[in-house]
């Protein structure tokens, strides 16, 4: 098949054609960012950061650019493409979100042995994640907002099932900021009230276990079947052989059975709260 032929010589990359449309807008208005701020009623700074690819901004503010512009819902389907382009995460989890973004009404089961998951992280929590990963910059709020994008996935009514088993270290490992630290607690109590949400803690008392020292993510296919994505610090690997998911899933549900119940969970996430130092009185 011959090679498509570029019609605009615009980039075909979906969050850099976001940000180029935008700067291209504006300057056919020839409106400064301070101008388009004071119109808009938001920071300048923002649509800086817009235009230059580090943020993709909120819906609200791509709708008002929208109307500002006269372009009815061009940019917010840009927007939402430039969202869920896997190309935004490094290389190797483009593969597993790629699987993920397409597993949609099906069931996500993940285990977690000393981070929150990605689809349940507030974004203080994903930025000191990514921080000691080494992102630094504009990279590093590009990953952020990629990553707690993701939120979405679990987000409304057709939001696929979701269960997530947290070994007690997760939550036993706070950030260095309290404030954030809180409302990533608090972030997971409310997760754990939706209906397609299960969140369960496996406590020290368990013992050791099928997969005591890897992060594991199960997605059922829409085909009905099922691969597993196993995670550690410096690496990731999709597995799809379907001899190996079986063996893991067994071992996940061995640790399941070895887990507090859903209620007991959130007990549980509701002490760990309480510990968290207070902000100091001024």
């Amino acid at each position: 098949m011959p090679s498509r032929r570029a019609v605009t010589g615009r980039s075909q990359e979906p969050r850099r054609r976001f940000a180029e449309e935008l700067r291209l807008l504006r300057g056919a208005r020839g409106e400064s960012l301070r101008r388009l701020g004071e119109r808009l009623g938001w920071d300048p700074s923002t649509f800086g950061k817009m235009e230059s690819g580090e943020s993709l901004g909120s819906p609200e503010i791509v709708e008002a650019l929208d109307q500002h512009y006269g372009t009815p819902g061009l940019l917010l389907t840009l927007w939402e493409l430039a969202l869920a382009d896997p190309s935004q995460f490094r290389e190797q989890y483009r593969r597993y979100m790629v699987l993920e973004a397409e597993a949609e009404a099906v069931s996500l089961w993940h285990y977690g042995v000393s981070t929150v998951h990605g689809l349940l992280q507030t974004p203080g929590y994903a930025r000191e994640v990514l921080t000691l990963g080494g992102l630094v910059g504009t990279e590093l709020n590009q990953q952020v907002e990629a990553r707690t994008g993701r939120r979405k996935l679990l987000e409304g009514e057709d939001a696929p099932p979701f269960r997530a088993i947290l070994s007690e270290a997760v939550l036993r490992t706070s950030l260095r900021d309290p404030r954030e630290w809180r409302q990533q607690l608090e972030y997971l109590l409310a997760a754990s009230e939706r209906s397609a949400i299960t969140l369960q803690v496996l406590p020290h008392s368990a013992g050791l276990y099928g997969l005591v020292s890897t992060d594991m993510m199960f997605l059922r296919l829409l085909d009905g079947s099922t691969v597993a994505y196993a995670e550690n610090a410096h690496r990731g690997e999709l597995i799809e052989e379907t001899g190996a998911v079986e063996r893991l899933l067994r071992r996940y549900d061995a640790m399941r059975d070895l887990a507090f119940s859903p209620a007991d969970s959130r007990k549980f996430m509701m002490r760990m709260l309480e510990e968290v130092p207070c902000e100091p009185s001024i």
